[in-house]
């Protein structure tokens, strides 16, 4: 593998953003979820649906946000839905995190559909992804150290087994490229799978760094949330160069969601922090450019969905609310 060009980017200094300032706030806007159940990972399909799952609670749940109003799907099996995903046909996707297996509910019909992994292992499907096609979804398995790929029209499921031990695959995307990323969580690395031969790369960062999200910009290059440090984090797949970028709460700021916008800005959220701030990093000026403390106080937001026809950043909180932040398109 090429070895990796570190370069520490020091641009804040005294002239950072303090810990607990509010900088440039956006529009932030939260539901709560009344029969509670840890909702988490919501997925806007368009502005009037917004479906999220319950790992706690077993349900999957989708909210107008023109009304308030929520409805709940109960998974009577109890699998520990994660996260899930929306395709265009409308057709809800999610991860049985407890049971081995991925869901497939179509909302139209009610029908539910379980997808088992190979020989029931790994058992612990955690995060979804599609690919640019829409015929494969990406997966990870932080504790089985696995990253999949499932075929929609067949239901194969390849599984490809990351070669450092207790890895604990997390966050993954897919780039403009087709290439999935993922962030190793367990260790100072993201992954790369070649689509068509299945290979997995592993990619050391930051030493002591632990990425925990991921994200791409239009331009191939990955984003990754150190959830260790407190820092933002960037590579460049083609010359192998890192950058990162201190998060105002330095190293009690514990980045977690992460999302990309249209303007290809990154958002975090420092949940260390109390409350939690969604924080606005810009690239092209390579500083933070806002910070809003999360009404709720969140808790912890774990993953978040970028809705670009509204310009919304979605998020779920362990208060139990669903977020929106508006930051533009």
């Amino acid at each position: 593998m090429r070895t990796l060009i570190v370069i520490l980017t020091l641009l804040f200094g005294i002239t950072a953003p303090a810990a607990g300032e509010v900088l440039n706030p956006v529009n932030i806007k939260e539901w709560n979820v009344t029969f509670g159940g840890r909702s988490r990972d919501p997925f806007a399909e368009s502005a009037k649906s917004v479906w999220f799952v319950g790992q706690g609670g077993n349900y999957l749940a989708r909210l107008d946000p023109s009304t308030g109003k929520i409805t709940r799907k109960t998974l009577d099996d109890e699998p520990g839905p994660h996260n899930l995903i929306v395709g265009k046909d409308g057709i809800v996707w999610y991860s049985g995190n407890l049971a081995g297996y991925i869901g497939r509910y179509d909302p139209k019909s009610g029908r539910l559909e379980k997808i088992p992994m190979p020989n029931n292992k790994p058992r612990d499907p955690h995060t979804l992804v599609f690919d640019a096609s829409g015929k494969h979804i990406w997966f990870t398995a932080q504790w089985g150290n696995i990253v999949g790929r499932l075929t929609i029209s067949s239901r194969k499921i390849d599984l490809i087994p990351v070669p450092t031990g207790r890895a604990r695959p997390y966050g993954i995307i897919v780039a403009p490229n087709g290439v999935p990323w993922v962030a190793l969580l367990g260790t100072d690395k993201l992954a790369s799978i070649d689509p068509n031969t299945l290979k997995l790369t592993e990619h050391k960062v930051i030493n002591g760094a632990r990425p925990r999200r991921v994200d791409v910009t239009a331009d191939g290059r990955i984003y990754y949330t150190d959830y260790r440090r407190g820092y933002i984090g960037r590579l460049n797949p083609v010359t192998g160069k890192l950058d990162e970028w201190a998060l105002p709460a330095g190293s009690n700021a514990d980045p977690y969601g992460m999302a990309v916008d249209k303007q290809g800005r990154v958002w975090v959220v420092e949940t260390g922090a109390s409350p939690n701030n969604f924080v606005g990093f810009d690239p092209a000026q390579n500083k933070i450019i806002s910070i809003t403390p999360i009404p709720s106080g969140a808790g912890s937001v774990r993953h978040m969905h970028y809705h670009a026809a509204t310009g919304a950043v979605w998020f779920g909180t362990d208060e139990d609310t669903i977020g929106r932040a508006i930051v533009g398109n």
